[in-house]
């Protein structure tokens, strides 16, 4: 069957190197098997748009698809004879053919599975890096230094790779394409170009610092700001400062996964706040004005005559500032009734008259009378 490889990247027909290629990048950021782990739909996307760029990126076979189509490529591109006609071709030829080849080469190569040409500028990887910081930071925000080791472009070749004033040359193997034919039991197929490692180029005076990479380790302290309002799990950006590109292309981000200390005071659920407040039997029957802690300092609550253990009270505005802006969340206060341990006789004897002057029975409301008896 015939295959639209300019429908598979999503580009028309005619469009340019550059128009091919930046749709090409994007589809295979969007596919990438890192991306979508164990999603078979995505792999076999991938698999797709690598095998379409594999054509279109290619200037001669581009303009033999434009001439006669896909069908100029589908020895290649078909995924090989089955695995049964596979074995039935092999069968009889003895254990030499199988200890003179690579089998997880030439089965890559004849089904498709061969690793696509690094030709152009590759994004370098995210890095993540777990911090911990207290309720403080997390309310206010802070700067932190950190210690990192990544990748960075070598100084002595600016990134290149090669020596200063040289550049790679392109491969006389397979004059660019990073790809080979080769013959084995009768079969003809493509295979990634031995000599240049499907890179299409080769480095003939190499970097002495950083052997042709291009890159080198390199440690570095980074200020991280981290803004008001953060939580466990929340993800802050640092531009640029992930794992070098290759080939030229530019790094990737640093990403900072924060995580909040338990406070010994204050409890946080989301952007609001709880704590406890201990009161006297008198204020929570008589009421009273207490001072009560938040995050802001100290403020007045008033208790209303009456309250009862457990009720809680609500501080608006005195919670976690936003992380996307605009205000905070409240803090919650639970009251909790504070009884006397020790009670002299005086006190002991007021206790009793008050009691004899209260009408409310705190159980009428209970009205279980137990299970029947088997």
């Amino acid at each position: 069957m015939a295959k639209d490889y300019y429908n598979t990247l999503g580009v028309k027909k005619g469009a340019s190197t550059d128009e091919i290629k930046k749709s090409f990048r994007k589809l295979a950021r969007k596919y990438h098997p890192d991306v979508n782990p164990n999603d078979k739909t995505a792999e076999q996307k991938f698999k797709e748009i690598n095998e379409a760029y594999e054509i279109l990126g290619d200037t001669k076979k581009k303009e033999q698809y434009d001439q006669f189509g896909s069908a100029a490529f589908e020895q290649q591109h078909a995924g090989g004879p089955s695995a049964e006609e596979f074995a039935r071709t092999f069968r009889g030829t003895g254990a030499d053919f199988f200890e003179t080849f690579d089998i997880g080469s030439i089965f890559g190569d004849i089904f498709g599975r061969r690793p696509p040409p690094e030709r152009g500028p590759i994004r370098g990887e995210d890095i993540t890096y777990a911090m911990d910081i207290d309720l403080e930071g997390a309310l206010y925000g802070t700067t932190a230094n950190i210690a990192l080791r990544h990748e960075a472009p070598c100084s002595a070749c600016r990134g290149t790779g090669s020596q200063l004033g040289t550049s790679p040359q392109t491969c006389p193997s397979c004059k660019g394409s990073g790809m080979t034919a080769a013959v084995k039991a009768n079969i003809r197929f493509s295979q990634t170009c031995p000599q240049c490692s499907g890179r299409g180029k080769i480095n003939l005076n190499p970097c002495r610092t950083c052997a042709g990479k291009g890159n080198v380790l390199k440690d570095e302290t980074i200020a991280v700001k981290i803004p008001r309002g953060v939580d466990t799990g929340s993800k802050v950006r640092v531009a640029g400062k992930g794992e070098a590109g290759i080939n030229g292309g530019p790094p990737g981000d640093l990403y900072i996964i924060t995580r909040v200390r338990p406070h010994h005071f204050f409890e946080r659920r989301g952007d609001n706040l709880y704590s406890d407040i201990p009161i006297s039997f008198a204020e929570a029957a008589l009421g009273a004005k207490i001072e009560v802690p938040t995050v802001d300092g100290v403020v007045a609550l008033t208790i209303p005559t009456g309250t009862q253990n457990g009720q809680q009270f609500r501080l608006k505005g005195k919670g976690v500032p936003h992380l996307t802006g605009g205000g905070a969340g409240d803090h919650y206060v639970t009251v909790k009734i504070s009884v006397p341990k020790h009670i002299d006789e005086k006190a002991r004897q007021l206790i009793k008259d008050l009691g004899k002057i209260s009408k409310e029975n705190p159980r009428a409301d209970i009205t279980f009378k137990g299970f029947r008896k088997r």
